[in-house]
């Protein structure tokens, strides 16, 4: 089976995915890069130092590009992420089976007729194209396009996955402050950073003990900084700045509580991946991508209605005052990117699914949840 991944640039949340196929695959797996990558995503740690074996960069010139079209055009399955459409429309023409790779088309708040005009005309030749599927790298990915007509029956879960780091649990457990609760990201205003200096600003006046931790850097970081000087919040809310992927990690497994706080334009959101790998309890906003695939509220973390503060601070109070909980969310969420969703379980399971379509199965029904399950639409408002 020839496999080709094309997408705007190779990074670090892909190569463990990549790394698997390449693994099962050899020569017959490539990755197809069309752009550079940004400078803002290179500070952040997404580039790799070193380029695999498997990566070709259709941008590195015309034989390159020839090269990228060939494979393109004679693969078995190809599977497309954030990508032009003038890269697929040849086999789209062709009739040759195509996975898409998707988080929601509506994260922003546009006015729905522009919105809708530009994702029908970017996948406008799709249809009533019978041979294309979606991988939802979101949870509101069907709800979406459903809205439009688009991939009815045709869409799976799927997702980002990060490496996913094997631990001795118990010992992972104890290196856990439970006082210490992290923030990572992008400084932004749809990722409400200051929606945790609230929750500090509450603690402190409450009267607890803990460690507010943020890594990242950003618009907001100032205006964050002023928030902290004004709350008198200093002596337990500080700023790493930005560092790499493996230093994050670190931080991470010491940490007791990971906070995210991102609403709906947050179209996955890999560090739930990766808090969950290291252990935390993690408390979450519902109208994140993730969350409603990885997430399941009370039994391996917290979820609570995006915006609402006041919700948010009860949870991590809770947590706070009954460190078993933690200790027992942490565990779980563990056991959730261990055993279900991880790179290794998603080629597997995807690999088994492109099998039973190339068979002849035409819409195939294989995995209950997690992986290549089918993902059916659900609201991305609050419910109880």
């Amino acid at each position: 089976m020839r496999i080709v991944f094309i997408s705007n640039y190779f990074n670090h949340h892909q190569k463990p995915f990549c790394e698997e196929m390449y693994n099962r695959l050899g020569e017959d797996f490539t990755f197809i890069s069309t752009i550079t990558m940004r400078d803002e995503r290179k500070q952040l740690g997404y580039a790799q130092d070193l380029k695999p074996a498997y990566v070709l960069l259709a941008y590195e010139g015309d034989e390159n590009k020839l090269l990228a079209e060939s494979l393109l055009m004679n693969a078995d399955v190809v599977i497309a992420g954030s990508v032009a459409q003038e890269w697929l429309k040849a086999r789209i023409k062709a009739g040759k089976l195509i996975f898409r790779y998707a988080e929601r088309p509506f994260k922003k708040k546009i006015s729905f007729p522009k919105k809708l005009y530009h994702t029908l005309k970017h996948h406008k030749n799709n249809f009533p194209q019978r041979n294309i599927y979606m991988l939802c790298a979101s949870a509101y990915t069907a709800k979406d396009y459903y809205s439009m007509g688009m991939y009815k029956g045709r869409t799976y879960r799927w997702g980002y996955f990060p490496e996913v780091k094997e631990y001795d649990l118990p010992s992972l457990m104890n290196k856990k402050n439970r006082h210490t609760l992290m923030w990572c990201g992008r400084f932004l205003d749809w990722k409400h950073p200051d929606d945790a200096i609230f929750v500090a600003r509450k603690l402190k006046a409450d009267g607890y003990s803990f460690r507010l931790k943020f890594v990242g850097t950003g618009d907001m970081e100032e205006k964050l900084k002023d928030l902290v000087e004004e709350n008198d919040l200093s002596d337990c809310v500080i700023f790493l700045g930005s560092m790499k992927p493996e230093q994050v990690r670190e931080h991470m497994e010491e940490a007791g509580i990971y906070l995210f706080t991102s609403d709906y334009r947050e179209g996955w959101g890999a560090v739930l991946n990766e808090s969950m790998n290291s252990g935390c309890a993690v408390v979450a906003s519902h109208a994140i991508g993730s969350v409603p695939f990885l997430l399941k509220d009370g039994q391996n973390g917290y979820v609570y209605q995006s915006n609402d503060r006041n919700m948010l601070y009860e949870k991590v109070k809770y947590l706070l005052e009954n460190p078993e909980e933690q200790i027992r969310l942490g565990k779980e969420a563990y056991k959730t990117m261990s055993t279900k969703w991880n790179a290794h379980i998603a080629t597997e399971r995807l690999l088994e699914l492109l099998r039973s379509v190339m068979e002849g199965e035409k819409i195939p029904d294989i995995f209950e949840e997690g992986p290549c399950s089918k993902a059916s639409v659900i609201s991305d408002k609050w419910s109880e």
